[in-house]
């Protein structure tokens, strides 16, 4: 089933003392798209993947984009070293998230230690970076987006060139 539409651009929210970030709006759309909820309590979700020890953003799937990730992992041959740390890094270490009417998201402890909002960190108040990548968006500390950004070396090459090098098979 394809999705609604694609993650685009790139947004900055406040993170508040109780840990608390507004989804864009952009975003919030797609992720009520592709998770219709039922009944007249249910509420969007947002899946929110903490895995993976080099990460240095939270990589985010609305429901649909979820299950078809995990469905690429059911594929992986059982037992497989790749498919137990696929397994432990994006199904065991993430979390569902239920968005709140007003489009805020709590980030769950685990969460805000992988994007480095400590104690005294949201007492202050801090900013996420929120990043769309097609199928999902990223979820950054601002201070590590914008130093990771500063970072990428650009070596002259024209980006559309590499759309459509590597085909996915299947």
């Amino acid at each position: 089933m394809a999705m609604a539409e694609a993650f685009r651009g790139e947004f900055y929210q406040k993170v508040d003392s109780k840990a608390r970030v507004s989804i864009p709006a952009a975003f919030r759309r797609i992720l009520e798209a592709d998770d219709q909820p039922l009944g007249e309590t249910a509420r969007p979700r947002v899946y929110l993947v903490y895995g993976g020890k080099s990460r240095t953003f939270v990589e985010c799937y609305s429901r649909r984009g979820a299950d078809a990730l995990a469905a690429e992992i059911e594929a992986m041959d059982m037992g497989s070293t790749e498919r137990t740390r696929a397994e432990r890094d994006l199904i065991s270490r993430s979390v569902m998230v239920e968005i709140e009417p007003d489009g805020r998201i709590v980030l769950p402890p685990k969460v805000r230690e992988k994007m480095g909002f400590q104690g005294d960190d949201l007492a202050s108040g801090g900013e996420a970076a929120f990043a769309g990548f097609t199928n999902r968006f990223r979820l950054y500390r601002r201070e590590v987006y914008d130093a990771e950004l500063a970072e990428e070396d650009d070596d002259d090459t024209d980006p559309l060139t590499l759309v459509g090098r590597h085909k996915r098979s299947g």
